[in-house]
């Protein structure tokens, strides 16, 4: 880790350690910064800030991608974080000694809530999260960016492009199902996607309902579809009309197309079972549903899901101690 905090801070100077005093370092040329013979202004870098710099350029002119080189880097970025080159010359690295890239996201935040408006910093985020392909931490990164300055401009650019990221993910996820309907991962990833992005509205959950219920009916034997409905079911406000709807398809699959996969037969024992808890049916009205639900059990004990018999007939039970009239 570095050492150094800030580079006008006189308590930095005194711990730092230059890197001309340092054995490790023994090896390379220091390089220093050539200005021309008459510079018009002349800055006065402090005495680390050249020592750390000359370094650096010693590096670059080397071609050295080590982890000291990274760590040189860390302190080059401390002492100014708008290098371009520095973030450059870091990610070469880093792709070159295969740096934990979790570790970089780390580093990212620390500099960014040190220097929220420097383009550099969250560009070289922005790239990391690339490499990483996983923006899942993105968004809420973003907010606690603005519960200190809700107008950055920087944190907003970055979430645009993670919404954007996150939308062209959900075009390739549906290239990947219809590639094939039983990638769970695939599945898995849509329900992500759609989960931080347009969340689950109730017209977002109709589309998809439909779209599930054409990949079922595609491959009715197939967990990964029916799993992602009962997830997108969680979110309905409307469910009860919902359910009624989907017990009508179902029951249909099952009974008019012959469909009796056991993922099919354990959703309707579920919709009946959501619907007897839902709604305000009468006595009569309950029996019938619990009747339905028990035969689907015994159904799957004792034919389309032997190897499961005692679940189901378990499920039986507590269905019968639940609903007992």
């Amino acid at each position: 880790m570095s050492v150094i905090e800030s580079d006008n801070s006189s308590s930095a100077e005194e711990e730092y350690i230059f890197y001309r005093d340092r054995p490790d370092w023994k090896d390379l040329t220091p390089i220093p910064q050539d200005d021309g013979p008459h510079p018009v202004v002349k800055i006065a870098y402090t005495d680390a800030f050249q020592d750390v710099y000359d370094y650096f350029r010693a590096i670059v002119a080397r071609g050295e991608l080590s982890e000291r080189a990274l760590l040189l880097t860390e302190d080059a970025i401390q002492m100014n974080a708008a290098n371009y080159t520095v973030w450059q010359y870091r990610r070469k690295i880093i792709k070159h000694i295969n740096y934990d890239l979790k570790k970089e996201i780390d580093f990212c935040r620390e500099m960014i809530e040190i220097n929220p408006k420097n383009y550099q910093v969250w560009h070289h985020r922005r790239v990391i999260v690339e490499w990483l392909g996983d923006p899942s931490k993105e968004l809420l990164f973003t907010r606690i960016i603005f519960n200190s300055d809700a107008k950055n401009y920087h944190a907003w650019e970055h979430r645009q492009w993670v919404l954007i990221f996150l939308m062209n993910e959900l075009d390739y996820v549906e290239e990947l199902i219809q590639e094939d309907i039983r990638n769970n991962s695939a599945w898995n990833q849509r329900y992500f996607v759609i989960s931080r992005t347009t969340g689950f509205t109730e017209d977002v959950i109709k589309k998809e309902i439909n779209y599930t219920k054409a990949a079922i009916e595609k491959l009715g034997n197939n967990e990964s579809s029916w799993n992602y409905l009962k997830g997108i079911l969680i979110h309905s406000s409307s469910r009860l009309s919902e359910l009624e709807d989907l017990e009508k398809w179902c029951w249909d699959l099952y009974k008019v197309r012959g469909e009796t996969c056991p993922f099919l037969i354990s959703f309707l024992i579920d919709l009946l079972e959501d619907k007897m808890e839902a709604s305000t049916m009468d006595e009569n009205e309950r029996r019938q549903n619990l009747e339905q639900a028990l035969k689907l059990c015994e159904s799957l004990a004792g034919e389309h899901d032997k190897i499961r018999r005692e679940y189901w007939r378990f499920i039986a039970k507590r269905l019968l101690s639940k609903f007992k009239m």
